[in-house]
């Protein structure tokens, strides 16, 4: 009915998924997988991710793009890639429209602030501030909080950047696990040492797809480099020039368009013949395989790594240190920080429904309430604080 039937062996299959938490009768009209990428849609947190920035902050302009903008052109990503593997798109597709659930306002820079500000109370991690949107801090359901999702969603979402312990190859077991993961994954088994399955493996490279490429796109919109700029970088430099000699009239906010249609292209390729290749290699016969292979199967060619690579340094010199950004994010960080320092310090400034929850003035109880409350808002809705806050003749709304 949902187009199981024609799954890998290797895939996520609904039918066997290894439930909720929280018990519910299955639909009659929906996969599980179906149904998480539902809940995902409706929340609220979903809803805020259009006025959260990926780069820019939200009132530099209308046209560079937002967690949202962003979000979505991951899980057209995920769904194409999945489509080619005969993997599960509905997860692939949850998965991806959720991995930025717990981004702050002002992107990075909002991150960085809040990691900074938290670091003496027990840090801050996003993907575990996802975990904490997803499973506590959406309140909308009659029998639960938090959206009640899948196993398998929430083990895809935990391991976004790979195992988060153990002897596996590519771990993360020289980092300590996000203590909200920690507190999670202890009472739930969402085996922290493996691998995610292949669908989320797909949504974490969809994720690099799209971000390296549109980044691309947005620093050549805002002028923060030129076409020019990006002669040398492999891969990226001979398609704009194979595009230039192919349309040598084409203006040129439609080229650079062309160009980064065409990288996405060739990374979704390389991905999609790399991962055929390693399943080949280890023949898998269910999803659990895929688990505890000891590496991921889901990989770009180790040339298109080289490349991926090669992009990023150029975006991390011309774009994420380019003077302007560096601007910007010096005043999200002091919005971020101020915010923090003054509601940490008198929780009684905030919100009627957020004061009942937090502790004492200054407690740990309090700074993970000011975080949940500050890491939920959207750039302008902190905007809008600060100023309500620290600018003596701004009225209290």
């Amino acid at each position: 009915m949902n187009g199981t039937d024609s799954l890998a062996s290797w895939a996520c299959n609904p039918a066997e998924s290894r439930g909720r938490l929280y018990p519910e009768p299955e639909s009659a009209s929906r996969t599980c997988f179906q149904r998480d990428r539902d809940r995902i849609i409706h929340s609220s947190a979903f809803r805020r991710l259009e006025y959260k920035t990926q780069v820019f902050v939200n009132h530099e302009g209308d046209f560079f793009r937002t967690r949202l903008t962003h979000s979505l052109e991951v899980s057209q990503i995920a769904r194409s890639i999945c489509r080619s593997l005969r993997l599960n798109e509905d997860l692939g597709e949850a998965l991806a429209l959720a991995h930025d659930l717990g981004h702050p306002p002002f992107g990075h820079a909002g991150e960085d602030a809040l990691r900074e500000m938290m670091e003496p109370f027990g840090g801050f991690d996003h993907n575990a501030q996802s975990l904490r949107v997803i499973t506590r801090l959406e309140q909308h359901y009659a029998d639960f909080d938090g959206l009640n999702l899948t196993w398998e969603t929430l083990e895809g979402l935990i391991k976004h950047n790979g195992p988060l312990t153990g002897p596996l190859t590519g771990s993360a077991s020289d980092r300590p696990m996000p203590r909200a993961i920690a507190e999670y994954v202890e009472g739930h088994d969402l085996e922290p040492s493996t691998h995610a399955g292949a669908e989320a493996q797909v949504a974490a490279l969809s994720d690099d797809i799209a971000y390296n490429n549109h980044d691309v796109d947005d620093g050549l919109r805002a002028g923060l480099f030129t076409v020019d700029d990006l002669s040398d970088v492999p891969l990226v430099g001979p398609v704009f020039r194979e595009v230039k000699e192919a349309y040598p009239k084409l203006e040129t906010s439609r080229r650079v368009h062309e160009a980064v249609r065409r990288l996405i292209g060739h990374m979704v390729h390389d991905l999609i013949g790399e991962t055929r290749r390693r399943i080949e290699d280890l023949a898998p016969s269910r999803a659990d395989d895929v688990r505890r292979c000891g590496r991921p199967v889901v990989a770009f060619s180790e040339e298109m790594q080289k490349n991926d690579r090669a992009l990023k340094e150029f975006l991390f010199e011309n774009m994420y240190r380019h003077y302007k950004l560096n601007r910007m994010s010096s005043k999200a960080r002091r919005v971020v920080g101020d915010l923090f320092r003054l509601l940490v310090a008198e929780p009684g400034c905030l919100p009627t429904e957020w004061r009942r929850i937090a502790g004492a003035p200054g407690s740990v109880e309090t700074a993970r309430v000011v975080t949940d409350y500050i890491a939920g808002m959207t750039d302008r809705y902190a905007l809008d604080e600060h100023r309500q806050l620290f600018d003596v003749q701004s009225r209290s709304s």
